[in-house]
């Protein structure tokens, strides 16, 4: 190699990144994984330390299996782990080949007994995997995201709403402009009832309130007349029909609701689905799999709204693990504010990212409010750790502006559990003003963590190093969820293929 070509390809080298992820979605029904190529490129501005996206291409996709239970109904984590190593194996990947990676953790697999135990197992890789236990509202975002419809919403002048039916939960997103409105969700699925010839091998807590408020009884063991599965059948597609419509009024419907009923701020011009349920209703599975799923999609087509135009997202059953992590590298600048050295490192930091404009001068209830949202829709408040609030400041750095938002943090953290250390991440500099006003003037005494310099958004999750001196800047590893879109290809059999389109129309 001449000394041009050595120069330019460490030129490149310097401006670019590669990396090789995973995604892992062990969820109610099924499970699978997916290895892709990340290909990262810094941005244009000079000395810019943010890595942006430009190319992600799937490598391998792994066979779509039945979540394996044992017969306690816990989650069989050996047969889970032996599943994922066979998948390494086969899309001949070491551990050692995989830079970065997501396990997500959804639906009724969420409340197994051994579900953080299932967590760890796949999470433990030195700190390079983001591990997510998907509750209802994460959840029906990341489908949202997963299956192309926000990406979709880009291209509509009204609303899209998205529906995601799994095996044990059926969600629902609001979308406009690239971004998710409100969420709900409520219990039902697919795979709510198990069957093998016609001998009913599980039957979870949803199916049971069905089938008591119907007169009928449902045990493991017993078979599954044709009429009570019929019955069973209608009575879910009528739910969520009534969860589509934005009206949730009947007894059976509201019990099975597993947020706050949908009150969406605007009317829908479409809806898109995904999930196991949605391979039926789109044609795309012939096969059945010993639970309701086929006839349930059969019967939510039916009740769809008229006048609501179907369209048929980018991806189905595999919405949610697209999200694959990604890795970025930031240095905070050397206006922090840490209260000692011990509160650092920490790992795998959720970061809540509220839809506020500091710009318009909001209350610090205001503030408070939005950050509780953010909250809510990351489902994080019962994971018991420390979460990080980012914003992107923008504005005159006045005494009466700074204040607001240190007393909306501050309000924030007495409303709800927002973790033992309280943790600012800033995009403008005034992270050490800032925690000069939690310490000094709001009497704040948990260890504190303000950093400035910081690009962030939802969905992404941040290990926080040590202070580094005598600079005093604190280095930032943030992991991104990644989610498909038009510009995906997929290498099958040697041969590259171009992604399906963003939508189309039913």
């Amino acid at each position: 190699m001449s000394g041009a070509a050595a120069q330019e390809g460490g030129h490149w080298k310097l401006e670019n990144v590669e990396l090789v992820t995973v995604g892992i979605d062990v969820g109610s029904s099924t499970s699978h994984l997916m290895f892709a190529r990340v290909h990262l490129q810094r941005l244009a501005q000079a000395l810019s330390s943010r890595f942006v996206v430009v190319e992600r291409t799937v490598l391998w996709r792994s066979p779509i299996i039945l979540t394996p239970y044992l017969d306690d109904q816990t989650i069989d984590a050996a047969a889970l782990d032996a599943f994922v190593h066979d998948c390494y194996r086969e899309a001949g990947f070491a551990r050692d080949d995989v830079d970065s990676g997501a396990v997500i953790l959804t639906g009724e697999a969420l409340k197994r007994r051994n579900a953080k135990a299932l967590a760890e197992l796949f999470a433990d890789e030195s700190g390079k995997f983001v591990c997510a236990s998907a509750g209802h509202h994460l959840e029906s975002s990341m489908a949202a995201h997963g299956s192309g419809a926000v990406a979709l919403s880009r291209t509509t002048e009204e609303p899209v709403l998205h529906l995601d039916i799994g095996g044990g939960t059926s969600k629902l997103a609001l979308l406009h402009d690239g971004e998710v409105l409100d969420t709900a969700a409520m219990a039902v699925g697919g795979r709510l009832i198990a069957f093998e010839d016609g001998i009913m091998s599980r039957v979870e807590q949803p199916a049971r309130l069905v089938a008591e408020r119907l007169g009928l009884k449902l045990e493991v063991g017993d078979p599954l007349a044709p009429a009570t599965r019929a019955a069973i059948v209608e009575a879910l597609a009528d739910a969520v029909a009534e969860m589509v419509g934005g009206e949730v009024t009947s007894e059976l419907a509201e019990s099975l609701l597993v947020t706050d009923p949908p009150a969406w701020p605007a009317a829908p011009v479409a809806l898109s689905i995904s999930g196991g349920v949605a391979e039926y209703i789109y044609g795309r599975e012939p096969q059945a799999f010993g639970d309701l799923a086929p006839e349930l999609a059969r019967a939510i087509a039916e009740r769809l709204p008229h006048g609501l135009p179907l369209v048929e997202p980018a991806h189905g059953i595999r919405a949610t693990v697209i999200g694959a992590s990604q890795f970025s590298v930031q240095v905070s600048g050397n206006t922090v504010n840490v209260t000692g050295e011990a509160v650092l490192p920490k790992h795998n930091v959720p970061v809540l990212y509220p839809r506020i404009d500091l710009a318009a001068d909001p209350s610090p209830q205001e503030i408070a409010d939005g950050i509780v949202e953010a909250a809510r829709r990351m489902d994080v408040l019962e994971q018991g750790t420390d979460l990080a609030v980012a914003f992107a400041w923008e504005g005159d750095p006045s005494h009466a502006r700074l204040t607001a938002l240190a007393a909306g943090i501050v309000e924030a953290h007495e409303r709800t559990p927002l973790g033992d250390t309280v943790i600012v991440l800033l995009e403008g500099d005034v992270a050490q003003s800032i925690g000069h006003l939690l310490r000094e003037e709001l009497s704040v005494s948990s260890p504190l963590v303000c950093l400035d310099g910081l690009e962030l958004r939802e969905f992404d999750y941040v290990d926080i190093g040590s202070v580094i001196e005598p600079a005093g800047v604190v280095p930032v590893v943030i992991k991104s969820l990644l989610f498909g879109d038009t510009g995906e290809r997929e290498h099958r059999a040697g041969a590259w293929q171009a992604g399906p389109p963003t939508g189309t129309m039913v």
